[in-house]
């Protein structure tokens, strides 16, 4: 089960080149339920994410580079890149996943934090740095934007 919130950011954080970070190309082969493969760093995955946006059923499956080549091919929509940075948040054990969108999305940066359960990401208060709480709206979801590209 994947627990997470999603936001806006007013400002980045500053020495944000500090921070571990992934690089991130994924596609999708269908938004309903969502199939996505993954190219992060030299790991690659195939997904499927069950119905919603604060809680949903999430299933990773390896790839190797071969099945992603082939499997990438035939995404539907936008390819989205992205750099994502991990950002620990103090005094907690929660991780702030700031994604940097690449063109066509960018400027978009959205943050993600996961959490372990339903109370906790009911109970979290984001930092100063994030702007407005867009868990549930679905123009933020990346299957979204794969389909439709920024609208926002």
């Amino acid at each position: 089960m994947e627990i997470e919130r999603k936001f806006l950011i007013r400002s980045l954080p500053e020495n944000l080149d500090q921070y571990p970070f992934h690089l991130i190309e994924q596609g999708y082969l269908n938004t309903d339920p969502v199939v996505r493969v993954r190219r992060e760093d030299d790991a690659f995955y195939l997904t499927y994410k069950g119905k919603g946006f604060l809680a949903r059923e999430e299933y990773n499956l390896p790839l190797n580079a071969e099945a992603y080549t082939h499997l990438i091919a035939k995404a539907d929509g936008n390819i989205i890149t992205k750099k994502r940075y991990l950002i620990p948040l103090e005094d907690t054990s929660l991780t702030v996943e700031l994604d940097v969108f690449s063109a066509p999305f960018a400027p978009l940066i959205l943050a993600e934090v996961e959490f372990e359960s339903l109370a906790q990401a009911q109970a979290f208060l984001p930092p100063g740095w994030f702007g407005e709480d867009v868990t549930e709206k679905r123009e933020y979801s990346n299957s979204y934007l794969s389909r439709k590209g920024i609208n926002i």
